[in-house]
């Protein structure tokens, strides 16, 4: 991997597609083994979208976003889209979340955010618009790929990065040992998660400044 190409935790890189955070929004972050946060968030379609919603299921958590090429990276390399329908398949709830605030440039309304997330070639059971950004300093979110697993019993049990890549390259993206997709096997196969933490990479999110 080249280290210049790459944004590690706490390491964002100066460059217009890289996106300011603001560093208070972490202190109520979600924790491993607990109750994952409540929220009600609606889709693109305007209906809202709770946890309670989907009780008894496993749900994966997506933050993304429309300038990152990190998260790009992901959905040219058909590693996400894979994985959500591979996901799907299983009876696993998938929510892609966009936390860009309205006075960003990164926010796209409704109809923009359902036409470039079926662009790319999402395939979430539903994308939230979290204008407020309510949700995603809940869960700590920071960053585009921030990934967090809730199991069906409720509880968070595995949050960080999407995978080992740390890269912007679609190429890199193909060859990662993809983090969400072991522990999605692990829970499938009934087995406890093997590493329920990993460090998240990519663009800030774009909250309220």
């Amino acid at each position: 991997m080249n280290g210049d190409l790459h944004i590690k935790r706490r390491q964002w890189l100066s460059w217009a597609a890289v996106l300011s955070f603001n560093t208070t929004a972490w202190a109520a972050a979600a924790r491993l083994g607990a109750p994952a946060p409540a929220f009600s968030v609606p889709d693109a379609s305007g209906k809202a979208r709770t946890l309670r919603e989907f009780s008894g299921k496993t749900v994966v958590l997506e933050w993304t976003s429309p300038s990152c090429p990190f998260a790009a990276a992901q959905y040219e390399s058909s590693s996400m889209p894979r994985l959500q329908r591979w996901a799907r398949e299983r009876g696993i709830v998938w929510l892609t979340i966009l936390s860009s605030h309205p006075s960003r440039e990164d926010y796209l309304p409704a109809a923009r955010a359902e036409a470039f997330n079926t662009k790319r070639g999402g395939a979430p059971t539903a994308l939230l618009l979290d204008d407020s950004g309510v949700m995603g300093h809940a869960y700590g979110a920071e960053t585009a790929n921030h990934m967090f697993i809730v199991n069906a019993k409720g509880n968070l049990v595995y949050a960080g990065g999407i995978d080992d890549s740390e890269s912007r390259d679609p190429d890199d993206v193909k060859k990662a040992h993809n983090h969400v997709r072991a522990a999605l096997e692990d829970l499938v196969a009934g087995r406890a998660i093997k590493a329920a933490k990993t460090e998240p990479f990519g663009c800030a999110l774009a909250y309220a400044g």
